[in-house]
């Protein structure tokens, strides 16, 4: 079947394919250094393409040297990348949702935290914890001391344990794992946060304005627990309500209930 002359449904379905497998290859790297690395090739390709246009001889040799060895250099930067793709490939996940944990599995993980959470409250322990989403927050893990850690709520506690080198700065949740401790996040300029918040809540705050994250906070001169979103602080929340506000934006977004958060917080304080 033709749709016009020299562009057949073949084509179609080749353009398609090529695209989807490019867009699985963005997701893949998204939230990565390697993000960083294909801006950088990208801007080399243009500078390629303009030597070509504008006849530039001496940049466009330089620009074919570095073709010449790019593929090899490729490999090996984009190594980590590729070893996950074919990772996914062979456990047939590459062509599915990248969120594809099962409930209990979220549970596991929230149950580690908010217990982690209730012995630091009870306690009247400081705490950051950041949950990572669809918005990269790796300059943000760069900036702290790297875990790569699984979650567990004795190593939560044993993090922000008072005078220990660890304790200052947020951690940073990425899926199941703790990526890193001590990390420095970006604090609110909003005037209207009460002058009761610490610098714990309006980096929280921070963070939730910049990204999509979620973050937890306990206060060390209340024990109280808060959760920032979307730029809202919701504050002196309780252990239930904290585990079904987790599981609520944690769980595989092709199961989410879409529910704002602004209803919920309405829904706690009512």
């Amino acid at each position: 079947m033709e749709f016009f002359e020299g562009f057949s449904i073949n084509d179609v379905v080749d353009i398609l394919i090529v695209s989807y497998v490019i867009y699985k290859f963005i997701l893949l790297i998204r939230g990565t250094r390697a993000i960083q690395l294909l801006q950088g090739i990208i801007v080399v390709v243009g500078a390629w393409v303009l030597s070509t246009i504008f006849k530039l001889n001496t940049l466009q040799w330089m620009m074919s040297q570095m073709f010449t060895f790019g593929v090899v250099g490729i490999i090996i930067i984009f190594q980590p990348e590729l070893r996950r793709a074919l990772e996914q490939l062979g456990r047939g996940k590459l062509f599915t949702r990248g969120f594809s944990e099962e409930d209990n599995q979220i549970n596991e993980r929230i149950d580690e935290v908010a217990k982690a959470v209730v012995h630091l409250s009870r306690r009247r322990i400081g705490a950051l914890i950041v949950f990572e989403k669809e918005t990269g927050l790796t300059d943000y893990v760069e900036s702290g001391t790297p875990l790569e850690a699984k979650i567990s709520s004795e190593l939560l506690i044993n993090i922000f344990i008072p005078n220990t080198p660890l304790h200052d700065g947020a951690v940073i949740i990425r899926g199941a794992h703790i990526m890193a401790a001590g990390c420095y996040l970006p604090l609110s300029e909003n005037p209207f946060i009460s002058k009761e918040l610490g610098t714990r809540h309006r980096a929280a705050i921070g963070m939730s304005e910049v990204s999509d994250a979620m973050c937890v906070v306990v206060s060390e001169e209340t024990g109280q627990v808060a959760v920032t979103l979307n730029g809202h602080i919701l504050r002196d929340i309780q252990e239930d309500a904290l585990i079904a506000k987790l599981f609520e934006e944690l769980k595989p977004k092709k199961t989410a209930a879409k529910y704002p958060f602004w209803k919920w917080w309405g829904k706690q304080n009512g």
